[in-house]
C-alpha cells in the first residue's frame, strides 16, 4: 500500500431529531393535554488511533463521513433515539487541525486514544414543554439543532525514538535492515527510500526502541530539491538524531564535511528547534577504505565539522560496529527517560 501521510477529510455530525405535537388521548381522559416527546440527539463524530494502521491511504478513497441523525420525538411523551456516534479510525501519531481555523484539534499518540471533532445536534423540543396555565394546548414543537460539520487536515508524524538523517546513499536503509527486521528497498542509487520506515531495535530483554529511517536530504530541499523536507515532520518526536555520514562517497569530488553542514542548514530550516535536537554523528561506510585510511577519514571529517557530540564509526554492509552504537542509543534513551519530570496524578 502506498505511503501517504496527509489528508483532507469532511465531518458532519448527525442533526438533531425534531420535537413532536401530540396530545393525549385516553378514555376517560378528556382533557390529557400535550404530550409530544423531543427528539433524539444526532450522533457525533470520534477520531480513534489505531497502532494496526501506519498510513493515512483509505482516505483518498473516502474523504467524507457523516453520523446518523437523531430520531423525531413520538407521543406518550417518547423520546427520539439518538443517532449512534460515528468513530472514524486512524493511525496511532496523527495530529488533527481545521482547515478553516487552523486551530489543533488534537494529537493521537496511542493506540484507542479518541478525540471529539464534530458533535451532533441536540433534539428539538415536544409540545409539552411550551404548556402554561394559558396556553393549554401547545401546537408548537421545535425542529432539531444540526450537527457540526467541519474540514479536517490529518497529518501523521511516525512515532519513533531515534531518527536517521543523512544525504541519500549514507547507508541509512542499511542501517535499519541490520538492526531491526525493517526491510527497506536498498540500491546503489540516490532516492531508493521513497518514503519513511519503521523498525523495532532489540538490545536486550525488555530493552528495545524504535528507529525511523526517512528519504534522504539534499542541498536545497527546503526550496524543494530531491524529495523536499515533507518527511522531516516524522523526526519531530525523535528524542535523538543520528546524522549518517559516507565517509567514501562514490564522487571523488564530494566532500563530506560539506554535505553534513548542508544537511544542518536544511534541518534548520524545516524547523530550528528540531535542528537543536541531540544530535549524534555516525560515520559509515568503513568498510570501503584501508582500516588506516578510514581512521585518518574520519579524524578529518570531526575535526573539520568541529564536532562536539558522540561520534561512531561504523560499516552497515559488515555490521561492524553497529552493536555498540544500538547499545549506547538505548543507554541514552534511558537516561532521557530518567530525566523527564514525573507527573503526579491529580488527587
Amino acid at each position: 500500500m502506498k505511503f501517504v501521510d496527509e489528508a483532507t477529510i469532511k465531518v458532519n455530525a448527525g442533526n438533531g431529531g425534531r420535537g413532536m405535537v401530540s396530545f393525549r388521548r385516553e378514555k376517560f381522559i378528556p382533557f390529557g393535554g400535550p404530550d409530544g416527546g423531543d427528539g433524539g440527539t444526532g450522533g457525533s463524530v470520534y477520531l480513534v488511533a489505531n497502532k494496526s494502521l501506519n498510513t493515512l491511504a483509505d482516505f483518498r478513497y473516502q474523504r467524507t463521513f457523516k453520523a446518523v441523525n437523531g430520531e423525531p420525538g413520538g407521543s406518550a411523551d417518547c423520546s427520539g433515539r439518538g443517532g449512534e456516534d460515528l468513530e472514524v479510525v486512524v493511525p496511532v501519531g496523527t495530529v488533527v487541525y481545521d482547515t478553516e481555523t487552523e486551530e489543533t484539534l488534537g494529537d493521537l499518540t496511542h493506540d484507542g486514544e479518541r478525540i471529539l471533532v464534530a458533535k451532533g445536534g441536540r433534539g428539538g423540543l415536544g409540545n409539552q414543554h411550551f404548556k402554561s396555565s394559558t396556553n393549554r394546548t401547545p401546537r408548537r414543537a421545535t425542529t432539531g439543532y444540526p450537527g457540526e460539520k467541519r474540514e479536517l487536515r490529518l497529518e501523521l508524524k511516525l512515532i519513533a525514538d531515534v531518527g536517521l538523517l543523512g544525504l541519500p546513499n549514507a547507508g541509512k536503509s542499511t542501517l535499519i535492515s541490520v538492526v531491526s527486521a525493517a526491510r527497506p528497498r536498498i540500491a546503489d542509487y540516490p532516492f531508493t527510500t521513497l518514503h519513511p520506515n519503521l523498525g523495532v531495535v532489540y538490545v536486550g530483554e525488555h530493552k528495545s526502541f524504535v528507529m525511523a529511517d526517512i528519504p534522504g536530504l539534499i542541498e536545497g530541499a527546503a526550496e524543494g530539491a530531491g524529495l523536499g523536507i515533507r518527511f522531516l515532520k516524522h523526526l519531530q518526536r525523535t528524542r535523538l538524531l543520528l546524522h549518517l555520514v559516507d565517509i567514501a562517497p562514490p564522487d571523488p569530488e564530494a566532500d563530506p564535511v560539506k554535505d553534513a553542514r548542508a544537511i544542518a542548514a536544511e534541518l534548520k530550516k524545516f524547523n530550528p528547534e528540531l535542528a537543536q535536537r541531540e544530535r549524534w554523528l555516525v560515520l559509515n561506510k568503513t568498510d570501503l577504505l584501508p582500516e588506516a585510511d578510514a581512521e585518518k577519514r574520519c579524524k578529518e571529517i570531526v575535526r573539520r565539522l568541529r564536532w562536539k557530540g558522540p561520534v561512531y564509526r561504523i560499516s552497515g554492509a559488515t555490521r561492524q560496529g553497529t552493536k555498540e552504537l544500538c547499545q549506547a542509543v538505548m543507554r541514552r534513551l534511558d537516561e532521557l527517560a530518567a530525566e523527564q519530570p514525573r507527573v503526579e496524578p491529580e488527587a
